[in-house]
């Protein structure tokens, strides 16, 4: 009976994210789905001109959609090269001590907040367009483009690299064996056999992009047009996440334009869902297709290689550079079609005269390049975070109320409020997280249910973070009356990184040999006893880094708890639950976006968020390197 008791729990633990995923849908498509019977469905996906704001408001958010995908276009031509790059580099060519600095810098980007790459975008690099291109304003698409292929980086790199490396051994021994150089077997044999899993990444660092909130509304001047021409890099957009971000403060709750935004988010979890599930679905294959026979077949007969060697001859080449040559030239990128031109036909008709290796070691120069750029990215953020939010530390500004609209004075509650709702939403979702994972490894196997509670964690995992500032807004404040509190924002935050703990707990428990469990359970052990005594304890250390990595991503959202739980300026902590606090990343963004003066005081709150957020990322990594280190030992 207690058996029964003790499953029975671990299963509703697991099906919860299928739940808070259908609670999700559920309000927004009740408080969004009033927009498309007054507009029509049509007008608003297709309307060109979202002024809410008009004596006749009008809703339509194609401007707001195109925004969003060109900004994220701009984000990928920056990254990808980039992070394959980089993969290539760690994968291949590095040796392991720098592969052991590569890899965690690249994690490290990871655990930037946006809101600090929103800062810097705003701070450094619209100046820096603005006096570049001589333009009124530096807040631009292109500007957007590229924090957010920053912040794309270490998704791609990371996922890049682990196909990259999980190509099978042989491959590229046989490649060797043949007589080809190493570039030759990278790029034509181990690349196109990872490319699935390339692409996954690729997948991935899209959805990253497209739902990102804080750094696109705090650098891309936020104009909702559709760029004309449409290729000015140069012109302000609005994308579909910095509207909710703006607007959704403001607005009055049940009117229209109320209706309207949650019609927006409605259609941005539809679009970040179908890019997420694809990504998913084409890793889940490369995940069959390993565990089947594939490994054991040849290196001429991978039907993979096989499609890519097709496809790549030398007219396929060709023609597909013709592609992109004409496609820059239509839309008026003259420069870079000539560019693609002239380095074709050096390419075509110089091939020959050049030796194979001394492309290889161009080649290799590039690959290197690219690595050392995202590292130099990395040490130019920090750098300058560092450097200039130092002048700001003091023990007075560490444990001071903040005054005069935060010009002057400390952030003691933001600090304290940041604790607050990142201790709150870990003791909610370490329990669920880790109770889901252990019955979805200890308790059962592939099926229905598993594969519907495995699709509401991938959902869940996929879901912008905005979305779950709204559905917190919306459920929590306003159906369920909690009002604005610490207590929503724990809440929120909790669904939020609930994914994450899932995930990591799963692949701790994963890691366990199976032969310890059959061991207990042989000595007459319940299964319950068996995972209490012997499967969890050496899976406590990866349990602790995913609790670890959620405290590090909580800490760092501003998005999930704008409209939720907190409040800009208070000289007090909360005695409630049911009280509002300051948090240190919504701190940032008013100083950052609405309070001229404060330059010190900004530059230290960004420093003082960046240390704290970093320094969990930091210990995750440390915690799985020993333990990687033991396991090897």
């Amino acid at each position: 009976m207690r058996e029964k008791v003790i499953r029975s729990v671990f299963f509703f633990t697991a099906f919860f994210a299928v739940i808070v995923v259908a609670f999700i849908l559920l309000f927004l498509l009740r408080d969004g789905y009033s927009i498309f019977e007054t507009v029509g469905l049509v007008n608003f996906l297709f309307g060109p001109t979202w002024a809410p704001a008009q004596v006749v408001p009008l809703y339509g958010i194609s401007a707001l959609i195109v925004g969003t995908l060109l900004v994220t276009l701009g984000a990928m031509v920056f990254a990808v090269p980039l992070s394959i790059g980089c993969a290539i580099y760690i994968s291949e060519l590095a040796s392991p001590r720098v592969k052991s600095v590569f890899k965690p810098a690249t994690e490290l980007l990871a655990g930037i907040p946006s809101v600090v790459y929103g800062f810097f975008g705003l701070i450094v690099l619209s100046n820096f367009i603005r006096i570049s291109f001589n333009v009124p304003s530096g807040q631009t698409w292109l500007a957007g483009s590229i924090i957010l292929g920053v912040m794309a980086l270490p998704t791609i790199i990371s996922v890049s690299e682990d196909a990259i490396s999980s190509v099978p051994r042989e491959y590229k021994e046989g490649s060797l064996a043949t007589g080809a150089t190493r570039w030759q077997t990278i790029i034509r044999v181990i690349v196109p056999a990872a490319l699935s899993g390339i692409a996954a990444a690729i997948i991935l660092g899209i959805g990253r992009a497209i739902g990102e909130t804080m750094a696109v509304l705090m650098v891309t001047g936020n104009t909702a047009i559709i760029p004309n021409p449409i290729w000015n890099v140069l012109s302000s957009v609005r994308t579909l996440t910095g509207t909710l971000g703006i607007e959704m403060g403001d607005v009055e709750i049940g009117s229209t334009h109320y209706h309207a935004l949650f019609g927006v988010a409605l259609v941005l979890l539809i679009i970040t869902l179908i890019i997420n599930m694809s990504a998913v679905a084409i890793l889940s294959y490369i995940k069959e297709g390993r565990m089947g026979s594939r490994a054991k077949k040849p290196l001429i007969q991978s039907p993979t290689l096989d499609l890519i060697k097709d496809k790549l001859h030398s007219g396929s080449r060709i023609i597909i550079l013709a592609l992109f040559a004409l496609l820059f030239l239509v839309i008026g990128l003259w420069e870079v079609a000539l560019i693609i031109i002239f380095a074709a036909a050096a390419w075509h008709y110089g091939r020959n005269q050049v030796s194979r290796h001394h492309i290889e070691k161009v080649a290799f120069a590039c690959v290197i390049a690219a690595a050392i750029a995202v590292l130099a990215i990395l040490a130019i953020i920090l750098g300058y975070i560092i450097i200039n939010g130092l002048p700001a530390m003091s023990w007075q500004f560490l444990t001071q109320p903040p005054t005069d609209l935060g010009r002057s004075g400390g952030i003691f509650p933001a600090i304290v409020g940041t604790l607050y709702l990142v201790g709150g939403a870990i003791a909610i979702a370490l329990p669920l997280g880790v109770g889901a994972a252990i019955y979805l490894v200890e308790y059962t196997r592939e099926g229905r249910i598993t594969k519907l509670i495995r699709t509401g964690v991938d959902l869940l995992n996929g879901t912008p973070s905005i979305v779950f500032g709204l559905f917190g807004f919306a459920f929590l404040v306003i159906f369920l009356n909690i009002g604005v509190s610490l207590l929503a924002g724990m809440i929120t935050l909790a669904l939020m990184v609930l994914p994450t703990v899932i995930r990591t707990t799963e692949e701790a428990l994963k890691n366990v040999p199976q032969s310890l469990r059959e061991g207990s359970l042989a000595l007459g052990a319940t299964q319950w006893q068996t995972i209490r005594k012997v499967v969890l304890p050496p899976a406590v250390p990866g349990i602790v880094t995913g609790a670890i990595l959620s405290i590090g991503r909580a800490a760092g959202e501003t998005a999930p708890i704008m409209f939720v739980a907190v409040v800009f300026s208070t000289r007090f902590l909360p005695t409630s639950l049911f009280q509002p606090v300051m948090a240190l990343p919504y701190h940032l963004f008013i100083l950052s976006t609405n309070v001229p003066g404060s330059s010190t005081n900004k530059y230290g709150t960004a420093l003082v968020l960046l240390i704290m957020v970093v320094a969990f990322y930091a210990i995750a990594i440390l915690i799985r390197n020993h333990y990687a280190k033991q396991a090897r030992g």
